[in-house]
């Protein structure tokens, strides 16, 4: 669908252009041993929602409504099927939004919420908070309108009750603050219960996975608890995805962020945005639409396979067994290894 603003609102053209190799024939995924669109699910694109750019109270009805209508018909694989989603999603339709303004993600979440009727935990990837109190950061004009941009949404949301906070994550972090202190992480508000991970946190913790793995702790695997992923594609550092409005140098490369997006593959995700494409600042190569594409087919792709109704191992033709023994037999060598070395310090002595 599009968004509000002038530069985003051509994003989800640019994803569809540059998933044209995605086709059913030629998308098995080697990392998740799945073909997502050749598989048990259906996957279909809804095209975009009709939204006026003119007021941006009635464009968030608007997507309201068109989410609600979505998310609310009931999937072809029933409940009580072998293939599909099991716990609180099972039987239900699964919504990725292509954007468009970030703002998306608020009328997605008021959706969902009435959908699940519980709060939705949100792991979001950006360079920013987005939960930024409006009245705090806007002029002496005010209206309700002027509170909902694109960088204060989930601080609505926070304020409705739509998020769980107790498991809700941002991750890629990198914002500059306001002011002369950490107030904007200090001051107390809703949106205070996030776990913050830092662009640089992937250095602190080992790489990609030591990221997953402080996400899953966060989050936990629960299939009772809807999870909603929102991707802001600037989390990616500006020299891969230069294609956004508001770039920050230091962010992740594509390669990391989608082994990230991998690493999790078995949350219960039941909705996602890929949001704030500008392919008015990509370059030649237009390759923020292509890693855009790539995360949608990541995240399609982990939706399915959760819903195989069998374990498919994955990893490129590994299957966990197979994983299992490379590991024990890794081990073995280091063990022999370890034994010789002693053993020839024993002669030396």
């Amino acid at each position: 669908m599009e968004g509000s603003t002038s530069g985003a609102r051509f994003g989800p053209r640019s994803i569809r252009a540059a998933s044209a190799r995605q086709m059913a024939g030629t998308s098995y995924n080697t990392r998740a041993g799945i073909n997502p669109y050749s598989s048990w699910a259906t996957v279909k694109d809804c095209g975009d929602i009709p939204v006026t750019p003119f007021d941006n109270g009635l464009a968030e009805r608007q997507m309201y409504e068109a989410f609600l209508e979505l998310g609310s018909r009931p999937a072809l694989t029933s409940a009580s099927a072998k293939h599909g989603t099991k716990g609180i999603s099972a039987g239900k339709s699964k919504l990725v939004t292509l954007g468009g303004d970030h703002s998306v993600a608020l009328p997605a979440l008021r959706a969902l919420y009435q959908i699940y009727q519980k709060p939705i935990t949100v792991l979001h990837f950006d360079a920013h908070l987005d939960t930024w109190n409006p009245v705090r950061y806007s002029s002496y004009w005010l209206s309700e309108q002027s509170h909902f941009n694109h960088g204060s949404f989930f601080h609505k949301a926070s304020r409705e009750g739509l998020i769980c906070n107790s498991t809700s994550a941002h991750a890629g972090l990198r914002t500059r603050l306001t002011g002369v202190d950490d107030s904007d992480y200090t001051n107390p508000g809703p949106e205070q219960g996030f776990l913050r991970i830092h662009a640089d946190d992937i250095d602190e913790l080992g790489g990609p996975m030591g990221i997953v793995n402080r996400i899953i702790e966060r989050i936990g695997l629960d299939s009772d608890q809807p999870v909603y992923l929102s991707v802001d594609i600037d989390v990616l550092d500006p020299a891969t995805a230069p294609g956004t409005g508001t770039p920050e140098p230091g962010g992740w490369t594509t390669r990391e962020f989608i082994r990230i997006l991998r690493g999790i593959e078995k949350l219960n995700i039941v909705g996602a945005d890929i949001v704030e494409v500008s392919p008015s600042y990509d370059n030649k190569g237009e390759t923020t639409a292509l890693a855009a594409a790539q995360v949608a087919f990541e995240i399609i792709t982990s939706m399915v396979k959760a819903g195989a109704g069998e374990d498919l191992g994955g990893w490129y033709g590994r299957k966990e067994a197979e994983e299992e023994a490379e590991e024990a037999f890794a081990e073995a060598i280091e063990d022999a290894v370890k034994e010789k070395e002693e053993k020839e310090a024993k002669d030396e002595l």
